[in-house]
């Protein structure tokens, strides 16, 4: 991989964190050391930056050059081969607020690493209302005893629930049947049904006993950028 390619994999983290609201390009440059037209014109492919440029900008978002290199190159060099066996792949077991915020998953930030058939993976379909090829597809989360139980008998206290964080459509995944979502609240996440009602989503139970949310869409940001992504699988420990 050459620096040109490190260097566009780096513009384009930055900019969805600015998209996601995580990040402003003044910011940026006031906890890099840099004045605010260098990195306009960084992000906005006009100039490129040294190699202490990007130390520097590496270093304030907590952004290694790991997070910068394409997985499948990294797989090909490693001197740890990964497994022979194709079936399955390999998928970070997270916390809420990871998965919320973080759009590339390094497997030292998981909790676990779960082995599904990759034939199931590759099945599903993507559906994208923001730009999100730069994000690690899929992710595991464990639902709390309150959100397991407010989505029962579709979800239980401690399941295991598999994201796909590439489908943040609301478009139903199946005909006639509601999509469950990740949903982005407070810098965490919490997973229900999802709605749009004008300017405000409703965060849907399937349990009647727990009451609807309603989440303000903030200015500047799209309904679909609260949503982490859609639970394609739901796993349950006996």
């Amino acid at each position: 991989m050459k620096v040109a390619t490190l260097q566009e994999n780096l513009r384009q983290a930055l900019l969805v964190r600015i998209r996601n609201g995580e990040l402003t390009g003044l910011s940026l440059a006031l906890k890099a050391g840099f004045q605010q037209a260098h990195i306009s014109n960084f992000l906005n492919r006009k100039r490129s930056l040294s190699i202490a440029g990007m130390d520097r900008i590496l270093r304030v978002q907590h952004l290694s050059v790991l997070d910068l290199l394409d997985p499948d190159e990294v797989n090909r060099r490693a001197t740890i081969l990964p497994s022979s066996d194709t079936r399955f792949h390999s998928v970070p077991l997270v916390a809420g607020p990871l998965a919320a915020k973080s759009d590339r998953i390094r497997y030292v930030d998981a909790k676990d690493v779960l082995k599904v058939e990759g034939s199931f993976l590759n099945s599903l379909r993507a559906e994208t209302m923001t730009d999100r090829r730069h994000w690690t597809r899929f992710v595991a989360l464990r639902v709390e005893a309150r959100e397991g139980m407010s989505m029962f008998p579709r979800l239980l206290p401690g399941a295991t629930v598999l994201l796909d964080r590439h489908y943040n459509s609301f478009k139903p995944y199946r005909r006639n049947e509601a999509n469950i979502y990740a949903v982005r609240v407070r810098g965490d996440c919490v997973i229900k049904y999802v709605e749009m009602a004008g300017k405000e989503l409703l965060l849907r139970p399937h349990n009647q006993a727990y009451p609807v949310g309603v989440l303000q869409v903030e200015a500047g940001r799209k309904p679909a950028d609260y949503l982490i992504g859609r639970v394609c699988y739901v796993g349950f420990e006996t």
